[in-house]
């Protein structure tokens, strides 16, 4: 096999766009384009979800940070609540038969308003024209007759019954405690001490006619009551006419004007009545509850009388064009369901409807609300609150502290809205997993989920999507427009971004992130468009802001501190590699990979994982190696090996099956006691089959590698073997791909074990004959014959009841 054809040329590490084939010199050419790019298997399932009306299709919109969901998801939303009707306006207003739970009534968009005015204008007019009704001399004259008349009916029985008690022989007197009849002798009345004086038969004969005139007297006063009442209704039919005529007409108008709405018409007629049995409010008249002589706030206290007159309008559309799309970023419980507010008056807390403030949910109603679920899951009683009103179907503004049973002060309990928004809630899928898993109730409210993808298949359609998406950037944003060159650097870097040649990232916050800087680099140069100099720029700068600990790192492997070789040969050991992720920053840094070996029956240990420093996935990786030997190398044989695998200098933490290759490269190296080129890194995964299998960060590691070789001196020997499988995942730096240009630095793409160890050792692998055997002198034969070796002495010492003789390595 010849090694060379395994090398990768120039042209396979980096996929290039050519700026003349865009058509167009700027982005400003094309049309700016607004929703969702690139995810139609989320599209179709927002679609759907929003277009079930059934309950339990709300939505969970699922996908990775900073790939745009929530922008993307609102665009979407907009451009389909334009579409639908604008939703109705929701009021609140005082309840005249239960203040304590005001009313909730629902108007068409816009209505709403205009019954706040109307109920503003009746108010003014009542105030201003029913006091000056009731001091008009008509009023005065009316008034006063219905007064004398009274007088003239109860002095005249007064009279009739004070002649009556005269004749009678008892004088009738008024007295604080009520009316007294006393006796008279000679015409004189008696005192209570000369009326015991009296003879007993005088004094009988004197109480039956007292008995007989106290009968009367409780007649006449029953009959004086009921003028009274009598009068007194007369009086307020006099003040309800009196008013009527004052306020009748408008009341009548406005019953009429929203005769369509029956429920507003049940309140307005309700408003009437109180209105005419509440007449002392508008006159000014000090309130009944008031106890005299107790000074009062009058000024306060008539404004807050005249407060259940108004009109609290929550939810006002009347400028809404379509179904509402409302964003809750901070979802706490009064944010979400609105809050009774309360003022302090007078060392005191006050509260009435006027006081309802909406959330979110409310001003939703009719449309569309978007949540983060992780602040919705932070926010203490919102997502228990939320899911019990999606379940009942009606947003209802309480305490939460009420709900779990706390004392909470006496508060008003307004009436429940029905609930009628489509909840779409944004988050990590391992949110949806988990809630799902662990709440039957999430399950059943929330069906619909729309994942959002990390990458999209480059295709003309996707390809145009991507620039037309920049283009509505640099609109928005007032960013100097992307030139042809710009705009192709990008779709590389999206490219670079998704780390395959057939996608292009959707993460367009790390996008947008890099046009914005762009821009600032561009308009440091003067230049009239973003170009592709810029994108550099803005490339360079970012890495440069973020690379101190890779400086560090790679000073230290130059100054020989952590010890990396990039030239010469030594047996059982490989230079490997690996990512270092630090969120916003990815890089690759190679890590000498040693192996010792010795005959024994203790396998292969793996010192990471004994040190507990390695994870259950490159525990995995090692594992397979020991199926890998006793499959190639003695299929008829017991596999008696002690051997030692290890990452010199790893402080932390190794996961990860991506250096299993290298780790088999080492231990076979260390086997057949053949050395092993150090000028090149491996990296890739291995099966018991002994192929190649991809792996990660491919493009981070080859450029982590060609740092160090360059730091040392490219020497034109140096390089890295890959899997072949992560060919398509090759987007290069320029600089790596000019060095392979020139021959400096080497990538050679493998896809089985062989191909590795030839390359690593110079030497053939070898493959079995018709025979089973290796050809003499081939890497696997030496392999083989040492493990028999080893199993041979192991055998001998067991004999002989000895240990077995370390090998020589």
């Amino acid at each position: 096999m010849n090694r060379l054809d395994l090398r990768v040329a120039p042209e396979q590490l980096r996929y290039r766009f050519d700026a003349a084939t865009l058509g167009f010199e700027t982005l400003s050419e094309l049309e700016p384009l607004e929703g969702i790019v690139g995810q139609e298997r989320a599209a179709a399932a927002l679609r759907f979800g929003l277009g079930v009306q059934a309950e339990g299709f709300h939505i969970f919109v699922a996908g990775p940070p900073s790939i745009g969901k929530m922008t993307m998801v609102r665009l979407f939303l907009e451009e389909m609540a334009k579409q639908k009707p604008t939703p109705p306006d929701w009021c609140y207003v005082h309840n005249y038969d239960d203040p304590y739970q005001p009313l909730v009534l629902e108007l068409p968009p816009g209505r709403g308003r205009e019954l706040q005015q109307d109920m503003r204008h009746l108010l003014e007019q009542a105030r201003r024209e029913l006091p000056r009704a009731f001091e008009s001399e008509e009023y005065t004259n009316r008034r006063d007759e219905l007064g004398r008349q009274l007088d003239q009916e109860r002095n005249r029985l007064m009279e009739s019954l004070g002649e009556k008690a005269q004749q009678n022989g008892f004088l009738f007197q008024v007295t604080p405690i009520g009316i007294a009849l006393i006796p008279l002798i000679g015409g004189r009345p008696i005192s209570e001490q000369d009326y015991q004086a009296l003879p007993a038969p005088i004094r009988e004969e004197i109480q039956q006619r007292r008995t007989s005139l106290e009968t009367e007297l409780k007649q006449t006063l029953r009959q004086i009551r009921e003028l009274e009442r009598h009068a007194r209704e007369q009086l307020e039919q006099l003040d309800r006419q009196v008013a009527l005529a004052a306020v009748g007409g408008l009341m009548e108008d406005l019953i009429e004007k929203y005769s369509d709405l029956p429920a507003v018409r049940a309140y307005l007629e309700r408003t009437q009545q109180d209105i005419l049995e509440n007449i002392g409010l508008f006159r000014g008249e000090r309130p009944a509850w008031l106890p005299e002589g107790m000074p009062i706030p009058l000024l306060w206290l008539q404004e807050v009388a005249f407060r259940k007159y108004q009109v609290n309008v929550l939810v006002d559309n009347s400028k809404q064009l379509g179904a509402p799309v409302i964003i809750e970023h901070n979802p706490s419980h009064s944010n979400l369901f609105g809050r009774v507010e309360k003022e302090a008056q007078f060392g005191a807390l006050y509260t009435d409807f006027t006081l309802i403030k909406p959330g979110s949910l409310h001003r939703a109603n009719g449309g569309y609300l978007i949540i983060p679920i992780e602040e919705l899951l932070r926010s203490p009683f919102s997502y228990e609150s939320l899911l019990r009103a999606l379940r009942s179907g009606q947003i209802e503004i309480e305490d939460p502290f009420e709900t779990i049973g706390f004392a909470v002060a006496k508060t008003i309990r307004p009436q429940p809205m029905p609930l009628r928004a489509k909840i779409i809630l944004v988050g990590p899928p391992l949110y949806y997993y988990l809630l799902s898993l662990l709440d039957d109730e999430f399950g059943e409210l929330f069906r619909v989920r729309a994942e959002f993808d990390t990458r999209m298949e480059l295709n003309e359609r996707n390809q145009q999507n991507f620039l037309r998406f920049l283009c509505s950037v640099c609109c928005k944003q007032n960013l100097l427009p992307l030139d042809n060159t710009g705009a192709a650097r990008m779709l590389e870097y999206a490219m670079r971004l998704a780390s395959d040649q057939q996608k292009l990232s959707t993460h367009f916050g790390s996008l947008v992130s890099v046009v914005l800087e762009a821009h600032y680099w561009a308009m440091q140069d003067s230049a009239n468009t973003i170009s592709a100099r810029h994108v550099d720029k803005a490339l360079e700068q970012k890495v440069y802001r973020s690379s101190l600990l890779q400086e560090r790192i790679q000073e230290l492997i130059r100054r020989g501190v952590i010890l990396i070789d990039t030239q010469g040969e030594a047996i059982g050991q490989v230079n490997g590699l690996s990512v270092i992720n630090l969120v916003d920053y990815e890089f690759g840094r190679p890590s000498r990979i040693t192996a010792t070996v010795r005959p024994g029956s203790a396998g292969i240990v793996d010192i990471e994982r004994e040190v507990k420093l390695g994870g259950p996935i490159h525990s995995k990786g090692v594992m397979i190696l020991t199926g890998y030997l006793a499959a190639t190398y003695l299929p008829d044989a017991p596999l008696t090996l002690s051997a030692r695998l290890v990452f010199e200098q790893s402080y932390e933490g190794v996961e990860g099956d991506s250096a299993s290759s290298a780790e088999l490269f080492a231990l076979l190296s260390a086997i057949a006691n053949v050395p092993l080129k150090q000028s090149i890194a491996v990296t890739g995964s291995v099966n018991q089959r002994g192929e190649i299998q991809a792996i990660g960060g491919v493009n981070e590691k080859i450029e982590g590698f060609y740092e160090v070789c360059k730091a040392h001196g490219l020497t034109g020997e140096q390089g890295v073997i890959i899997p072949k499988a992560n060919l398509q995942h090759l987007m290069l730096k320029d600089e790596v791909v000019e060095a392979v240009r020139e021959g400096k630095f080497h990538i050679w793409a493998i896809s089985h074990v062989n191909e590795g160890l030839e390359i690593l050792s110079g030497l053939s692998a070898g493959e079995r004959d018709a025979d089973g055997k290796f050809p003499e002198g081939s890497f696997n034969a030496r392999v083989e014959g040492r493990l028999r070796e080893f199993s041979r002495l192991v055998q001998q010492a067991t004999r002989f009841g000895e240990s077995p003789p370390s090998s020589e390595e």
